[in-house]
């Protein structure tokens, strides 16, 4: 049985950490999952747009990341989001750790991959996310924990997912598609 995911409300600056802030502003309305599930084709369109060779070497600034490295991060940062949320969801208050996007990226070797395996994975794990949070009672959303040492409620995990997408969309949009 599929859960409401209506109207989860909008988090209050106290459910996210002061980081997350500029993402959270980004996503418009109060249903951050309406959100996820909007913004996945167009993310897909735009970085099919680039094709597969300029996703994988084109770097607007020489410290900046590749499409495909920016699509790996946004795969590998939504599972971490998601798994944030679960262990929120389902009361487990022990504190959870931070992680280091940056080693993430590098680890990940994502532009030996093929821009193709990268979106199907992508979307497989957005689906994944959209699942889990239309599995929450309205109850959950609110649950509290400790994420790096920052108190955090499902619904400030979920809007961050959603706002974190829509920041690296922007840049994809503003520093790799209009230069293609």
């Amino acid at each position: 049985m599929m859960m409401t995911t209506h109207s989860i409300g909008r988090p209050r600056p106290t459910e996210y950490p002061l980081h997350a802030q500029g993402y959270v502003d980004l996503v418009p309305g109060d249903d951050a999952v309406k959100v996820l599930v909007n913004q996945a084709q167009l993310t897909r369109t735009l970085l099919e747009s680039l094709g597969d060779e300029r996703a994988g070497s084109f770097r607007y600034a020489t410290d900046k990341w590749t499409a495909k490295e920016v699509l790996g991060h946004l795969a590998d940062t939504e599972r971490i989001l998601a798994y944030r949320a679960l262990r929120l969801a389902r009361g487990d208050r022990t504190p959870l750790p931070g992680f280091e996007q940056n080693d993430y990226v590098t680890a990940s070797h994502a532009n030996l991959r093929t821009l193709t395996d990268l979106l199907s994975e992508w979307q497989s794990v957005r689906a994944s996310t959209v699942a889990l949070f239309r599995s929450f009672p309205g109850e959950a959303w609110t649950r509290e924990g400790i994420v790096s040492d920052r108190q955090l409620t499902v619904r400030g995990i979920a809007y961050t997912a959603a706002g974190h997408e829509l920041h690296h969309y922007r840049i994809l949009q503003e520093k790799y598609a209009a230069r293609s």
